[in-house]
């Protein structure tokens, strides 16, 4: 693929690509800016090759995710090297607002802590193919997990979802 043709492609996912980098850097949006930004400079800079093995938001998402977490390994070493000088940050908890648009925000919210406590590799599969419109056999791909394994924990996340969700409805 031409460094023009990459460079067109990469703007056009660019949307999606964000909503990738969120989700693989905990909804963290400075953190999430910085992995992107890594990211494209992977590619530009052909430290990170497109082969055509995939589709390129495949493979993009792919290289998203291992900047991600070779970003948060590098966090982790830094706060244990600096342990006295790290500290967790609270999150403020949202006051939902009266009208209409909150119950939907609120249902959003409760979504998305549902995704938090399923395991990583369900919440993985769930995101790639829900909110990034990925085919299992892509998201497989992404995750570089089989297909079978892939289908295994779209099934089982998406049962857990369903029960965890259901939880939070009963009075």
């Amino acid at each position: 693929m031409e460094h023009d043709e990459l460079e067109h492609e990469l703007e056009r996912l660019h949307a999606a690509s964000w909503g990738w980098a969120l989700a693989c850097c905990a909804r963290d949006h400075d953190r999430a800016g910085d992995v992107l930004q890594t990211t494209y400079l992977k590619i530009l800079d052909g430290r990170a090759r497109f082969d055509g093995r995939s589709s390129l938001k495949t493979w993009l998402f792919g290289v998203i995710r291992r900047t991600a977490r070779e970003d948060e390994r590098r966090r982790r070493v830094r706060a244990l090297r600096f342990f006295h000088e790290s500290a967790a940050a609270a999150v403020p908890a949202s006051e939902p607002a009266p009208d209409a648009a909150a119950n939907g925000a609120q249902r959003r919210e409760r979504v998305r802590a549902a995704l938090q406590r399923l395991s990583g590799r369900q919440r993985e599969v769930l995101e790639l193919v829900f909110y990034h419109d990925m085919t299992i056999e892509e998201a497989a791909a992404v995750m570089r997990v089989s297909v079978g394994s892939a289908r295994t924990h779209y099934a089982r996340g998406k049962e857990r979802l369903a029960d965890l969700l259901a939880l939070e409805e009963r009075p």
